[in-house]
């Protein structure tokens, strides 16, 4: 591996071997190595230079994979410019160029707070082009169909952008692990922004959907690169900064961008809700371009290999498999042939694609992302949490109109809440992890979700809107105790050239999470609805959500009796579905109760960090 974890040796000096480019460590004398090489070429504070690890007084010293004295000095291979030369066999790619390297892999120019602004500016907006998307649309649905029709197909206008960011994902995620973060994040934005560009010229409902395609294609580089590139920027102890600002975005989206896209489509053209991505795309663009220096990488000795098979192996899976859950119940029923076969289809697919890709000299998606105990758990924990987000992102603002008799605006502010205490408590988790680690604050955060999705059903009929506001505040909270510490704390267990695509895998696995949920949940709530509209007070009552839901905008079509019972109706179907989504997160917490290590294995980078806490004992260590 080009680069192992960092051990406690017996005075606190780091030690390890460097076969390759271990992590280097600050020793109980102030000195630093440079086999990690900072910013002055690996001098320590005390003024030692070093060029591998270990020594008995705090400077490190041992053995080099292209020396056995460590190569102190200039004639270790130090470049004069503060990097290692091309010759000394340092680091984690057996010699860097001449941008020093600070912890994470990020170049010592951006490890300052004044040298990252532009980018984390780049970042920000860029995420804000992924996060605004969904909401702006919704707003202008009516609009757009009045304009182009199409209204039996609408859907896909959010399915197709789901299903194109969806399977992309883990392919982007293993590019930039082979080319690097800037072209895959350059290229996304120019696909994001080259499709609003196509969709705004759309002249029919179905040329606006193949063009959201292309955006999702966009937005799939977008969500996984952004978060990628947080993680190189920031070392560990610094992550939750960039993890808050990023959930900020989300949450100013999920307030600004129903009120952005009623605005645009009430009082200027729909078309404006995707041409004002352009501007915002291009400042982004630009910042990227100017200001993200990624570090130097010496030329693979091989020609890196793709693995295209493996590519559209994955893309087709996914595909088949997310139009299957998306379109079942909705457009065929989930017994018809078109399901059965979508299904049938996406698992000989995923049987094929796990042949591709153990085959594969560099596959899409790795063994080991399952192999690791780590990875695996993160996986399948983040997934039972896109499965659980279904019930406050979907079927709420069903509830607060149809139950508590809110407008669209009201009801979108009762789920709003959620999004302001989900970064204010993403930015603390580190005070919390920090103590006692990333498994058990991850566990305290879903335990108290858990409790939290079990109080809703408890709430009375028809009740207050800040009762379900009060349930999303708390639920908020909890969620980014739960969600940034296994994010961070996974990103930390692999280097530069693993955490692309570990990333990647996560965001899969939530967002597979998400189209799981609003299958399994649409079928929990319709099923409920006709148990209830049985014995209903009058003949002819629609018996699936959407239908009732349409039914109670206008009540005085109904009588009293018949009004209440739907509403009771659509009371119990949401209840059922807040217990299912608290069975989501009891799967969560066995996923890391049984599969996560008690302590996350993090590889520490020094670089000017401070050591990574123990969850045991609070000394310095290696895991958290």
């Amino acid at each position: 591996m080009g680069g192992t974890e960092a051990r406690d040796g017996t005075d606190g000096t780091e030690a390890g071997s460097d076969a390759g480019g271990t992590d280097g460590g600050r020793g109980t004398g102030g000195a630093e190595a440079g086999a990690r090489d900072g910013t002055d070429g690996g001098r320590g504070t005390g003024g030692a230079e070093a060029g591998a690890r270990d020594g008995t007084d705090g400077t490190e010293a041992g053995s080099d994979a292209g020396g056995t004295d460590g190569g102190h000095g200039t004639g270790g291979g130090h470049g004069t410019d503060g990097g290692h030369g091309t010759d000394g066999g340092h680091g984690t790619d057996g010699g860097h160029g001449t941008h020093g390297r600070a912890e994470g892999g990020a170049p010592a120019a951006l490890t300052t707070p004044r040298g990252r602004r532009p980018v984390v500016a780049a970042l920000m907006l860029g995420m804000a082009l992924a996060a605004i998307d969904g909401t702006i649309v919704s707003t202008a649905v009516p609009q757009i169909v009045g304009d182009l029709g199409g209204f039996t197909v609408f859907s896909w206008l959010f399915s197709g952008y789901l299903l194109a960011v969806t399977v992309t994902l883990p392919v982007y995620g293993k590019l930039s692990d082979t080319f690097g973060r800037k072209p895959v994040l350059i290229a996304g934005i120019i696909l994001f922004l080259v499709g609003s560009l196509l969709c705004a010229a759309a002249w029919n409902m179905g040329a606006l959907i193949a063009f959201r395609v292309i955006q999702g294609l966009g937005g799939g580089a977008l969500q996984g690169t952004v978060q990628t590139i947080a993680a190189d920027l920031y070392p560990l102890k610094e992550r939750p900064r960039i993890q808050a600002k990023l959930s900020t975005v989300w949450a100013t989206s999920a307030v600004a961008g129903p009120v952005v896209g009623g605005l645009l489509a009430g009082y200027a053209d729909w078309r404006w809700i995707f041409l004002i991505n352009l501007p915002v795309g291009a400042i982004a663009l630009w910042l990227v371009v100017r200001h993200l220096h990624e570090p130097a990488r010496p030329r693979p000795k091989t020609r890196p290999r793709i693995d295209w098979a493996g590519a559209v192996a994955v893309f087709a899976t996914g595909t088949l498999l997310l139009t299957a859950l998306v379109q079942g119940g909705v457009a065929w029923p989930w017994l018809s042939a078109p399901s059965l076969g979508l299904f049938a289809a996406s698992a000989a697919l995923a049987a094929l694609t796990v042949v591709i890709e153990r085959r594969a000299a560099e596959p899409i998606i790795p063994g080991w992302v399952w192999r690791r105990r780590t990875i695996a758990s993160v996986n399948l924990a983040l997934g039972a949490m896109g499965l659980l987000m279904v019930a406050p992102t979907v079927f709420l603002p069903t509830y607060a109109q149809s139950v508590l008799g809110l407008g669209p605006i009201a009801a979108g502010f009762v789920l709003s809440v959620m999004t302001l205490s989900w970064p204010v408590s993403a930015a603390l988790s580190d005070r919390v992890y920090n103590r006692i680690g990333f498994r058990l604050t991850a566990i305290i955060g879903m335990s108290a979700a858990l409790l939290i999705l079990l109080a809703f059903p408890l709430l009375p009929y028809p009740g207050e809107p800040w009762q379900p506001a009060l349930i999303m505040l708390l639920l908020g909270a909890a969620l980014g105790l739960f969600q940034l510490p296994l994010i961070v704390g996974v990103q930390s267990t692999v280097e530069w050239a693993e955490r692309g695509t570990t990333t990647a895998s996560v965001l899969f696995c939530r967002q597979v999470g998400q189209s799981v949920g609003a299958a399994v949940f649409g079928a929990v709530a319709n099923s409920v609805l006709a148990a209830r509209l049985l014995d209903a007070p009058a003949p002819g009552l629609p018996d699936d959500l959407d239908a009732v839901a349409r039914a109670l905008e206008d009540p005085g079509a109904l009588s009293a009796a018949a009004t209440d019972h739907l509403r009771r109706a659509v009371d119990a179907a949401v209840d059922y579905v807040y217990i299912g989504a608290a069975g989501a997160a009891a799967l969560a917490l066995l996923a890391l109760v049984v599969l996560a290590p008690r302590r996350f294995p993090v590889i520490t980078e020094t670089g000017g960090t401070e050591p990574v806490v123990s969850e045991t004992d609070g000394k310095q260590g290696t895991s958290a």
